[in-house]
């Protein structure tokens, strides 16, 4: 299979880490007693991609998979999403990684996922497989700590990309605690010193608790009091941004940006959408607050669809949610197809 031409301009992403083909199961249930699935794809950096190159910005995946057929499939769909991929890695020797989930909340004990990952194409990955010139030219990289827990040469290779040098792109760090990829306790240590060294740091309150023993939004800030913004995102009650401002009194500027009500359908793939969105505000220079609701909006259109990877609603559209004003934000309701062009925000 030869690969996609590279873009001609330079991107406004680099999104690096593993994705892996996904089979969600065609029914509620354990895995045990699932009879089929359907085959898709998964992986926080590639679901940042599509998202943002969905909002209409210039990303590059920058990964590595196995040269066989779940390879292709992967490459194929991210670059049928708008996505830069002719800087992907094949490996002949090491697999491409797949895995099965059950449709249950990720939060609840009926979850269930199985990894077969181990020694895949993507643990691979390290300064010597990864040159530094495929994200250099990026305006934003953004990493997650998913890549650090995957093998000894992928966290050498996030110690490299976030260890400061001139004209280093602007860093995006995404926590991304999953703490059955972690096998010896080295989690809290290692995702903190990574975290420290990025410019943006997203972190759930709930995964902060479980590494670093504080949840409430300042203490989290007391915690990564280095990087200039650090986002905290408390599910369902919203996100709080910190950003670092010279001319403030505090050093910091607070902003809270309560999340709009959703009927969930699968939670899964939440998280990296909020990532695309707010992401995507930072590059058109909106806002604080604006981007964390474009945050909310992508994280919406992820929570309303099955898999993964989701739509976001067309730009013009959710720049006039996110412009709303407090009450009329506090009244959004949305639903299944609520990104479509023919369909209504519902209100209470």
């Amino acid at each position: 299979m030869s690969g996609p031409a590279p873009f001609t301009m330079a991107p406004d992403v680099v999104c690096l880490g593993e994705s892996m083909v996904t089979f969600l199961p065609s029914r509620p249930g354990r895995l045990a007693d699932v009879p089929s699935f359907t085959r898709a794809i998964g992986g926080a950096e590639s679901n940042v991609a599509c998202a943002l190159a969905a909002a209409g910005h210039r990303v590059r995946w920058v990964g590595r998979v196995g040269r066989d057929g779940f390879g292709d499939h992967l490459v194929e769909t991210v670059a049928a999403h708008g996505v830069d991929v002719a800087a992907v890695g094949r490996d002949p020797h090491r697999p491409t990684g797949v895995y099965f989930r059950t449709d249950e909340d990720r939060a609840t004990d009926a979850h269930e996922v199985v990894y077969y990952r181990a020694g895949s194409a993507a643990s691979a990955m390290s300064p010597a497989t990864v040159p530094y010139d495929s994200v250099a030219d990026a305006r934003i990289l953004h990493l997650t700590g998913i890549t650090a827990a995957l093998s000894a040469d992928c966290l050498a290779l996030l110690r490299d990309l976030t260890a400061p040098r001139p004209g280093r792109p602007l860093v995006s760090f995404d926590v991304n605690h999953r703490p059955g990829l972690w096998r010896d306790g080295a989690a809290p240590e290692v995702l903190l010193e990574l975290a420290r060294r990025a410019d943006v740091v997203l972190v759930g309150a709930d995964e902060a608790e479980r590494l670093w023993g504080v949840s409430d939004p300042d203490a989290i800030r007391g915690v990564l009091a280095e990087p200039g913004v650090v986002v905290v995102k408390r599910g369902g009650e919203g996100a709080v941004a910190f950003e670092r401002r010279a001319a403030s009194p505090r050093g910091d500027t607070v902003t809270r940006a309560p999340a709009p009500r959703v009927t969930v359908v699968s939670a899964v793939g939440a998280g990296d959408a909020f990532a695309a969105g707010f992401l995507s505000g930072t590059l058109r220079g909106l806002d604080t607050r604006a981007r964390l609701r474009h945050g909310h909006l992508v994280a919406a259109a992820a929570l309303t669809v099955p898999g993964d990877v989701a739509v976001p609603p067309h730009r013009a559209r959710a720049d006039r949610l996110a412009a709303l004003d407090d009450e009329a934000w506090g009244t959004l309701h949305l639903g299944p197809g609520w990104t479509g062009d023919d369909q209504e925000v519902r209100t209470p």
